[in-house]
């Protein structure tokens, strides 16, 4: 597998602004309202597995958390267009990621890593979990014949995903990462030391109070809550799907070594 060079700071924040995973995204703003909306309309499927009680049903409280965390922008009255998400946050919030991967490095945790975007973030999960194992951490083992979601729960190179007639499938669901823990328990595994994941899985392992590292986009605000309200460890803002994969391959690098870890 290719070494990437690892970006100074301000070149990593070029790339994501020229790239489009921050700075002005695809995502349009209508969508990100919508489904802020639709999450303090008590919706749960936007709660990403996450349980926000009454605590958020206001829409404006939703947007401040979202430009004060991912970067978007802060009007109430920019109701369509363009938004965005601010690079800074992206490049800061790799560097507390950073740091609670140098501490399972550290400790030989074990880390469960997964995604419901195996179109664009399998790699970038999967690099970590390489450079991971090779520090000492015992990546999890999911158990076998998960079903969730009318799909199966798989993992491959590492990585649990969802999957569907052969398909790995988006999914913002939190029902492959409750099959995942419910399972290890039954057969008296410890749960993870760390979860490292994005949407439902995300979502499910912090409420189930495991440490975890989440990946969110802006029409996703409900890890970006779940950090504020200190059930995530930490929610990296980014675009969960631009164009090419290997795009997030600078960021990626940015991180490993943040953490001072060496890629496998």
């Amino acid at each position: 597998m290719p070494i990437t060079p690892v970006p100074t700071r301000a070149e990593l924040i070029e790339h994501l602004v020229r790239t489009r995973i921050a700075g002005d995204v695809a995502t349009p703003r209508e969508n990100n309202l919508d489904h802020y909306r639709r999450l303090a309309n008590g919706d749960r499927h936007f709660w990403l597995g996450l349980e926000l009680g009454e605590r958020w049903s206001d829409e404006q409280d939703v947007l401040a958390v979202m430009a004060e965390r991912c970067g978007v922008m802060d009007d109430p009255g920019h109701r369509q267009g363009q938004d965005t998400i601010d690079p800074e946050l992206t490049v800061a919030a790799l560097d507390r990621a950073a740091v609670e991967l140098r501490k399972s490095a550290e400790a030989g945790h074990r880390v469960l890593f997964a995604t419901g975007h195996p179109g664009a973030l399998i790699d970038l999960h999967g690099r970590v979990a390489s450079a991971l194992r090779l520090a000492g951490c015992e990546i999890v083992r999911v158990p076998l014949g998960l079903i969730a979601d009318q799909g199966v729960v798989v993992q491959l190179a590492d990585i649990a995903m969802h999957e569907r007639g052969a398909t790995l499938w988006h999914t913002h669901s939190p029902a492959p990462m409750a099959a995942i823990l419910d399972a290890l328990e039954r057969e008296g595994e410890p749960l993870p030391d760390l979860v490292f994941a994005d949407h439902g899985w995300a979502g499910c392992a912090a409420q189930r109070g495991i440490p975890t590292v989440g990946f969110a986009d802006c029409n996703d605000p409900a890890l970006f809550i779940g950090e504020a309200e200190g059930t995530l460890t930490v929610t990296v803002p980014l675009d969960d799907h631009v164009v090419n994969p290997r795009y997030y391959e600078p960021l990626t690098a940015y991180l490993l070594d943040a953490a001072g870890l060496t890629p496998a």
